[in-house]
């Protein structure tokens, strides 16, 4: 996995996801997380346009950040979903506690509201 963080106005970071995301990478995506959870107001879209697999080790990352990103009243939200990754995050449930939205744009757009 590969990751990459763009800002989009001062408080928005989009952290662009390539490859897969599993076991032997999560320890990468639990670092990046660490960083933007540095942040005073997290508020974080995930581009899975480059993400070709995720597993439940993978997505664990991102539950285990919900909590201080919802105490510093921030939000995580995904964008760019290919139809087996957006499958998967309906099928544990993350639509419950993140929005996901089909592009990238359409995160940053909700952002702005």
């Amino acid at each position: 996995m590969h990751a990459t963080i763009t800002d989009h106005r001062a408080e928005v970071a989009v952290l662009h996801l390539r490859g897969e995301l599993d076991a032997d990478t999560a320890g990468q995506l639990h670092t990046v997380l660490a960083d933007l959870l540095e942040r005073p107001v997290p508020r974080i879209v995930v581009d899975l346009t480059g993400l070709k697999f995720c597993d439940s080790v993978g997505l664990s990352a991102f539950v285990t950040s919900k909590q201080v990103i919802a105490s510093r009243g921030g939000w995580l939200s995904f964008a760019g979903a290919n139809p087996f990754l957006a499958q998967l995050l309906e099928t544990v449930g993350l639509g419950r506690y993140f929005a996901i939205f089909p592009e990238v744009d359409d995160a940053i757009a909700a952002a702005q509201i």
